[in-house]
């Protein structure tokens, strides 16, 4: 399987691409479906799609799921249905510079989150990398022109664009103690909480009178969101944070801005400009600096040899 192959460098990297793409697909949503019954549709789908799958591995994980029912409803609703469902009405009403800006913030959050809650210890090195990534993704923002964020203003999108930086936040840092069952066993149930809890959100959207069916661009943006957002990339996060930990693989999230312009450039149209590869460069340079941090910690707590 997708999850079990290569580095997890790798992995983060197919999924920052993979989410960078999905920003550009829930742009291309808009008046095509609507927000509450794109998420409803998408993880249930992405439900029957993994049932073939992970019947095995449920068998044998019965035992280390037994009482963890709340676990998974917490982090089912926080990252899947929550996460979601705010980012498709977000976009909505803000820009994709602007959902860029803030998402930026979300290795924040989760550095934040696990020193709060773990006492997860970091270095100079790793802040450092993380400020680099940082004005990396600034830069991809402002379009080369860092003045434009002095006159970026908050709106209703960019407000809701935080709400879902938070509770993706949340569920990185949970997914961070995960039991130690298998992979497919994780997102088939991450999934089947989003499906079931997205469901009063999408009746609720039609009783309102916003509901929207899928015209043919919906179905192809739900297609899309089912195979690679909802299961290739998830399966693959959720692989690399039980290799490498939550706050060095949410460092890759960075790399979302600098995928989604390139994908905005290759279907849009778009130019490409100089400050797209300097701010890919910092970018790539803060991970670098991050995990060089993380390697001098782990050599520097590492049992010298007794004499």
């Amino acid at each position: 399987m997708l999850a079990r192959l290569g580095h997890p460098y790798i992995l983060l990297g197919a999924t920052a691409l993979i989410w960078g793409a999905n920003a550009v697909a829930g742009k291309l949503a808009v008046g095509h479906v609507s927000p509450m019954l794109l998420t409803f549709l998408r993880w249930s789908i992405a439900v029957v799609v993994l049932l073939p799958f992970v019947r095995p591995h449920l068998k044998r994980d019965r035992e280390a799921l037994k009482g963890r029912f709340g676990y998974f409803l917490l982090i089912g609703l926080l990252g899947f249905t929550g996460f979601n469902s705010i980012f498709y009405l977000a976009l909505s009403y803000t820009s994709a510079i602007h959902a860029m800006i803030v998402q930026s913030s979300m290795p924040l959050v989760v550095f934040v989150g696990m020193f709060a809650l773990f006492r997860a210890r970091t270095t100079a090195l790793q802040v450092v990398g993380f400020g680099l990534t940082l004005i990396g993704v600034l830069l991809t923002a402002a379009h080369g022109e860092p003045a434009t964020l002095l006159h970026l203003e908050v709106n209703r999108g960019d407000a809701l664009m935080l709400v879902a930086v938070l509770t993706f936040g949340a569920y990185t840092i949970l997914l961070s103690r995960k039991p130690n069952v298998h992979w497919l066993s994780s997102i088939f149930l991450i999934s089947l909480v989003a499906a079931l809890t997205s469901l009063p959100i999408a009746i609720a959207e039609a009783a309102m009178g916003y509901l929207q069916w899928p015209d043919a661009q919906g179905w192809a943006v739900v297609v899309f969101s089912v195979l690679l957002p909802s299961i290739i990339s998830q399966s693959l996060y959720i692989r690399s944070i039980e290799m490498i930990g939550a706050n060095r693989a949410n460092l890759f999230v960075n790399l979302v801005p600098i995928f989604g312009t390139l994908l905005a450039v290759a279907i849009l149209g778009e130019p490409l400009y100089a400050y797209h590869v300097v701010a890919l460069t910092l970018v790539l340079g803060g991970i670098m600096l991050a995990e060089a941090g993380k390697r001098g910690q782990r050599l520097a707590n590492r049992p010298k040899p007794a004499r």
